[in-house]
């Protein structure tokens, strides 16, 4: 990716506030992304990728403060350890505790929600216009990640609403854990 913002987008931004879905680079791979809080957009998104409807996905935020937003409760002893994670040099999804069944759309009866704070200051930015973005990878269940446009338009063609080229991206999916209300931590993927 180039270091111009490729995020610093208006129709990217306008597109996601209408409830858009679209294909952009994130902080690790490319994304099929859209806001969290649309549960429609979420369905839309679940659909387009063929994914598994009890598997979560993983919610970028742009600050600590948009937990809030999905009725997490943090307890001090995980605010510590957020802190080290929101963001990390080291792309890291964080597992929390998420029992509030209006966002049941999300969290798939798990009751749980997986986060991640971009590193990139311009992705945290777009996020902040538009709100939290639900970013599974950018492809059908069970085949490759995309590591460019074409092979997302291969896989969705014209049932996403806008592709954001942010050149090709031979990325890792970021590491995973578990933050527990004690503070203590689980390794779900490294």
């Amino acid at each position: 990716m180039s270091s111009k913002n490729i995020w610093d987008n208006e129709n990217l931004v306008k597109t996601l506030k209408n409830g858009g879905v679209v294909v952009i680079p994130t902080d690790t791979i490319y994304g099929i992304v859209g806001r969290a809080e649309e549960a429609d957009t979420v369905e839309r998104i679940y659909k387009i990728r063929k994914r598994n409807k009890e598997k979560p996905c993983i919610i970028l935020i742009s600050e600590i403060e948009d937990l809030k937003k999905f009725s997490v409760q943090i307890t001090e002893e995980q605010g510590k350890i957020l802190s080290e994670f929101f963001p990390a040099s080291i792309p890291t999804s964080v597992i929390l505790d998420c029992e509030d069944s209006k966002h049941a759309y999300l969290h798939r009866d798990t009751n749980t929600l997986a986060f991640r704070m971009p590193t990139d200051e311009g992705l945290r930015n777009l996020i902040k216009q538009t709100g939290p973005i639900l970013a599974p990878s950018a492809n059908l269940e069970a085949r490759p990640p995309s590591e460019n446009i074409d092979e997302a338009r291969d896989y969705f063609g014209d049932f996403v609403d806008l592709y954001v080229d942010g050149g090709e991206i031979v990325g890792k999916a970021s590491k995973i854990i578990r933050l527990h209300k004690d503070g203590t931590v689980s390794i779900i993927r490294l």
